[in-house]
C-alpha cells in the first residue's frame, strides 16, 4: 500500500535479471549437494563412468574396429558428452518452479529466471566436465587432435538449445499434468540413450533403420559434431540445420505454453495433486 515505485531503466532491468539469474544457477547447482564443487564431482564422476562403460563394452564385443579411423575416445566421448548435456538440460528445464511455486512469491522473481538459470547450471557443468575430462586424457592419457574444435562446440550448444526447447514443452505441460509431464520426460530421456544414437555411425545405418533415428534432433547433433571432430568422416545422413530447426520450433511452442499456464496459474493447483 505505501510502497514506493522506482522507474527502472532497460539496463538496470538487463542487470537486475542477470544478478538474479546468476544466483539461481548457484542455488540449482547446490541442489544435488550443500558444497557446490561436490557437485560438479558426483557430475564429473558420472560422465567419465559412461564413458569408461562404452569403452569396455565396445572392447569386450569386439567393435572397435567398426568405428572410424581415428582416437577410439574421442568417438566416445563426442557422443556421451552430448548425451549427457542433452538429457541433464532436459531433465533441469522440465522440474524448474513453475508459476504456482512458492519461489514466485518473491519479488521479482518470475519463471523466466527459473528456467534460464535451470538451463545455464547444466551448460556450465556440463562444459566444465567437458573441459576437465579432455584436458586429462590428453595430457595423462595420449595426445589427440580435433578437426574442429569451433563445429564441436557448436555441435554441443545445438544439443544444448535442443534440450531447452523439449524441455520447456514438458514444463508447459507440467503444471495442467504433472503425472503426464514426468512421463514423458522419462521416456524421452529412456529412448535416448539408444536413440540418440551415441553408439553406431550414422553412415552405416540402412535406409529402414535411419528412419528409427532420423527423427532426434540429437541423432543429428551427435553425427555431425563426429563430422567435426575426425577428418575423415563426412557425415550424410544427418543435418545440424534440422536440429536447429525443430529446436526454434519446440521452443516457440514451448514458450507459448508456459506464458498461458502463467497467466492461468493458481496456487490451488498443487492442492488438488
Amino acid at each position: 500500500m505505501f510502497q514506493v515505485r522506482k522507474r527502472e531503466t532497460t539496463f538496470r532491468k538487463i542487470l537486475t535479471f542477470n544478478e538474479l539469474v546468476y544466483h539461481n544457477i548457484v542455488r540449482t547447482i547446490r541442489k544435488t549437494h550443500g558444497n557446490a564443487l561436490m557437485s560438479i564431482v558426483m557430475n564429473l564422476m558420472q560422465m567419465i563412468i559412461f564413458v569408461l562403460a562404452f569403452y569396455f563394452m565396445f572392447s569386450i564385443l569386439g567393435l572397435r574396429g567398426a568405428v572410424l579411423r581415428g582416437d577410439f575416445m574421442v568417438y566416445i566421448m563426442t557422443g556421451i558428452f552430448l548425451f549427457m548435456t542433452h538429457i541433464k538440460t532436459v531433465a533441469a528445464v522440465s522440474g524448474s518452479e513453475g508459476p504456482a511455486s512458492p519461489m514466485m512469491k518473491h519479488a521479482p522473481m518470475n519463471t523466466s529466471i527459473s528456467i534460464a538459470a535451470a538451463a545455464l547450471s547444466q551448460l556450465y557443468i556440463q562444459m566444465l566436465s567437458l573441459v576437465v575430462i579432455m584436458f586429462a586424457y590428453h595430457v595423462l592419457v595420449t595426445p589427440f587432435e580435433i578437426q574442429s574444435v569451433t563445429g564441436v562446440m557448436f555441435m554441443i550448444i545445438l544439443a544444448w538449445f535442443t534440450a531447452v526447447a523439449v524441455g520447456m514443452v514438458f514444463l508447459a505441460i507440467k503444471p495442467w499434468s504433472p503425472g503426464l509431464s514426468s512421463l514423458l520426460s522419462t521416456i524421452y530421456q529412456r529412448a535416448n540413450m539408444i536413440a540418440s544414437g551415441k553408439m553406431f555411425v550414422a553412415n552405416t545405418l540402412t535406409p529402414q533403420l535411419l528412419t528409427m533415428f532420423d527423427w532426434n534432433p540429437l541423432f543429428h547433433c551427435i553425427d555431425q559434431s563426429r563430422g567435426y571432430a575426425f577428418v575423415n568422416y563426412a557425415p550424410r545422413n544427418s543435418s545440424w540445420e534440422y536440429a536447429f530447426y525443430v529446436g526454434v520450433i519446440l521452443l516457440v511452442i514451448g514458450m507459448m505454453g508456459e506464458f498461458y499456464t502463467r497467466k492461468h496459474a493458481s496456487a490451488s493447483w498443487s492442492a488438488r495433486q
